[in-house]
């Protein structure tokens, strides 16, 4: 290797481990983003839900839209802030929300339940069909000696 590219291998390599050890001049400004979010987003989010029925607040088809709206908002601010996103002021945010608007809301969508009785009847009556059947084979054969030694 000759020494000229030695010399800017090196250099560059203090360069970047200056720029790890040294805080940058841009660095994410925690409670101006958190003040942000809570000014911005989170107003437009309580203004489209005061639209929005009370009722309608845990259907997911309803409130999907707003929703988005107010996590794409959190991102947006972060990104134009130089800030990791998702971070623990989003986390602790939408706990936030989630606490105020959907506590109330029923697991009702998410919670398993059984299929319809047109696809679980099959499942239970061929089990059970074949079982009589192998029985009434069985059965049969057993009274049938005449071929066995």
């Amino acid at each position: 290797m000759a020494p000229e590219s030695a010399l800017v291998l090196r250099a560059g390599l203090v360069l970047l481990l200056a720029a790890q050890a040294l805080p940058s001049a841009s660095a994410c400004n925690r409670r101006f983003y958190e003040m942000t979010i809570s000014e911005l987003c989170l107003a437009k989010f309580e203004l489209d839900m005061e639209g929005l029925d009370r009722g309608l607040w845990c259907s997911w088809p309803d409130t999907m839209q707003i929703y988005e709206g107010l996590t794409n908002c959190t991102y947006q601010v972060a990104l134009r802030m130089e800030c990791f996103w998702p971070n623990r002021i989003v986390d602790s945010f939408f706990m936030q929300v989630h606490r105020i608007y959907f506590h109330d809301c029923a697991l009702t969508g998410r919670l398993l339940h059984d299929p319809p009785i047109g696809i679980l009847a099959p499942f239970i009556a061929v089990p059970i069909l074949v079982t009589l059947l192998m029985t009434a084979v069985v059965v049969w054969r057993s009274k049938r000696t005449e071929g066995v030694l």
